[in-house]
């Protein structure tokens, strides 16, 4: 006798769309870490001067910050990448604090 199970094509389809979510959700993640290591300094500067603005204190210095690192980004975006300058790239002087 021949038995058939008719769950079985459904829970399979919810673990695969399971899976598609996971898949989504990771590479929104690694984007957001991407952009987050590309404009970091200049957003975390940027934050910083609204908070300063917004509390009636002077947020003068960290536009300067914010611009500067603007400015590093966009040399560092003309460069050529590679594994060759990878350090220099990496290391080179950002606007931002080290921890």
């Amino acid at each position: 006798m021949i038995r058939h199970d008719f769950r079985t094509p459904a829970s399979r389809q919810r673990g695969q769309g399971m899976s598609e979510y996971i898949i989504i959700t990771a590479l929104v993640a690694v984007a957001g870490i991407g952009l987050f290591a590309a404009f970091g300094d200049t957003l975390q500067s940027q934050m910083a001067s609204m908070s300063m603005e917004m509390s009636g204190q002077s947020g003068s210095q960290d536009i300067q910050d914010a611009q500067a690192s603007a400015g590093t980004a966009q040399t560092r975006a003309a460069q050529a990448d590679s594994l060759a300058n990878y350090n220099q790239q990496t290391n080179a002087g950002g606007g931002g604090t080290t921890p």
